[in-house]
């Protein structure tokens, strides 16, 4: 057992147990905690929350290793998922808060007055977060894997049990301030290896000032070697390819479920929006340094690993190697392994770094630490959605309306254990890279509630057979597209199936409007109400007149 292992395992252990610890203190006992913690979350502890609960294992571990295999191509990952929250934090979740529902599905059906709706919003969450969370699942293997230097198979199956167990107990209110921690861990242990690795090579502190010159050198090295250029752009696919993608996951971004409810957690409107503000914040310390870190570790690979002999080659490949997620093959038996032959996962990039600069023991068992948290935290928020849709959505408000307040936890609490091990059963062996299934659940979303929340907030006129419509539509022809790009070939304009979102978006917009025009308006109160959504907590909307709510009659 050698000091590594000690290390690492030591603060991996340390940090479970005081996200466990708090799950228990924080543990839910009333649906309102278990749902929305109460309602009572401050803004910028709120913020913290939701840039733990954004920052998954794709942000974390894939987002570099995406960016340093695609170069400018990847970009459409960062610029894409950053401007989803500006989207989500103007025009959808002041709104959607000051409606005051618990969840997404619950939002829908009450907006659109159709309970048909409201079960398939229900659907779709299980659907959008069932896909999501098996990307994390498939991250948190990826580091118990190489922690224990075991198959990632056998990583994924212990993240599902921890998984399962703290967000059964605490509820979104334990995984709330569960979440501020990992934040804290995980940005702690991001920012550190890339700060050092900066000053290694260009001795400078400041990653986000000095990785232009190390892309600089690479330029050089990439026209030597007679590669793509890693700063060209469209070299991994089309113009609209990366638009495409980057629409997908501004509007997926705006309409995932378990990113959304952390906006009913705070208490008001203002305080939903500053919860927007301090996320981007938050968000941003992580997405700022992703292309530093790719440019670090790309420059590293190319000048230190790539040339050397297959003999004499660092020791941590060896250990990589066996995970299953590095690839040395010396396909013309010379002996040197060339740039060519190295074949990496994007997925293990970013917790290979420290091993790939030689940052010593600590810094590798902080990165551990820090993407268990990364995975963990999505992990616990997805489960909660899926809780939910099940236990709220579809048993509460459809099978047993008079269910007690005990039973309804008990409900929402088998939903977590058992779609923490369906979809820990499918990471067993994933579909595609983290960074590639994750883009599939925010096609998704832009395909039935970006266009379901865009609309009931902002056209009075769509009506519940509007958005049965649009949903219904809006995932078909998403799925559609994403099972005829990734296994028949088919594509339009080069979009491949992370773009897919743009096409379903496009078709459950106007779907929705087409039907809605064809059917009777809603109520006028009904009207009324979205009206009232687009104005401050203060004002009041009814009978065409502005009130202050203290003189609202």
């Amino acid at each position: 057992m050698d000091a590594q292992f000690i290390v690492s395992l030591a603060l991996i252990v340390a940090t479970f147990a005081l996200y466990i610890g708090i799950a228990i203190y924080n543990k839910a006992r009333a649906t309102s905690d278990f749902y929305v913690a109460g309602r009572g979350v401050p803004p910028v502890f709120n913020g913290m929350a939701i840039g733990a609960d954004w920052m998954s294992a794709a942000s974390f571990i894939g987002m570099a290793g995406t960016v340093m295999i695609l170069g400018y191509d990847g970009l459409a990952y960062i610029m894409g998922w950053t401007g989803g929250y500006l989207l989500l934090t103007f025009l959808l979740a002041p709104q959607l808060r000051k409606y005051g529902r618990y969840t997404v599905p619950e939002f829908i059906g009450d907006r659109y007055r159709s309970n048909t709706a409201r079960l398939i919003a229900a659907v779709a969450t299980i659907i959008i977060s069932f896909t999501y969370s098996v990307g994390q699942l498939s991250g948190s293997g990826v580091v118990i894997g190489r922690l224990l230097e075991v198959n990632t198979v056998i990583g994924t199956l212990i993240g599902v049990v921890l998984i399962a167990f703290y967000s059964a107990m605490g509820g979104m209110k334990g995984i709330t301030w569960t979440q501020v921690a990992q934040y804290l861990v995980l940005i702690i242990a991001y920012l550190i290896p890339v700060i050092f690795m900066s000053m290694q090579l260009t001795q400078n502190p400041a990653p986000w000032l000095s990785y232009g010159d190390v892309v600089s050198e690479m330029r050089a090295i990439d026209q030597e070697l007679g590669i793509s250029e890693y700063v060209v752009p469209f070299t991994e696919g089309t113009k609209w390819q990366f638009i495409a993608l980057m629409f997908t996951l501004m509007a997926g971004t705006a309409g995932l479920p378990h990113v959304i409810v952390r906006f009913y957690t705070v208490a008001t409107m203002k305080a939903a929006r500053w919860s927007g503000a301090w996320a981007l914040l938050f968000i941003g310390l992580l997405y700022l340094s992703a292309p530093a870190y790719a440019a670090f570790s790309r420059f590293i690979l190319m000048t230190e690993v790539a040339g050397s002999s297959l003999n004499n080659l660092p020791a941590w490949t060896q250990a990589w190697v066996d995970t299953g997620r590095l690839s040395l093959a010396d396909s013309n038996s010379d002996g040197v392994l060339q740039w060519s032959e190295l074949v990496i996962s994007n997925d293990i990039v970013v917790m290979a770094t420290p091993e790939i600069a030689n940052l010593g023991i600590f810094v590798i068992g902080l990165m551990a630490a820090g993407a268990m948290a990364a995975a963990l935290s999505t992990a616990g928020g997805l489960m909660i959605a899926i809780s939910a849709a099940l236990s709220h959505d579809i048993y509460f408000r459809s099978i047993n309306p008079n269910a007690s307040e005990k039973k309804r936890l008990a409900v929402g609490r088998w939903s977590i254990v058992l779609a923490t091990v369906a979809a820990g059963l499918i990471a067993l062996n994933p579909p595609g890279a983290i960074t590639q299934i994750v883009a599939w659940a925010f096609a998704l979303a832009s395909g039935s509630f970006f266009p379901a929340l865009l609309l009931g907030v902002w056209w009075k006129r769509a009506n519940g057979p509007g958005v049965i419509a649009g949903m219904l539509v809006g995932l078909s022809v998403t799925l559609g597209y994403i099972f005829a790009a990734k296994y028949g070939g088919f594509t339009i304009l080069g979009i491949i199936d992370t773009g897919a979102g743009v096409f379903g978006a496009a078709a459950a917009i106007l779907a929705n409007i087409v039907v809605s025009l064809m059917t009777a308006p809603p109520s006028k109160q009904t009207q009324d109400e979205v009206t009232d959504l687009r104005y401050p907590e203060q004002i009041e909307y009814k009978d065409g007149e502005y009130w202050l709510k203290e003189d609202a009659k």
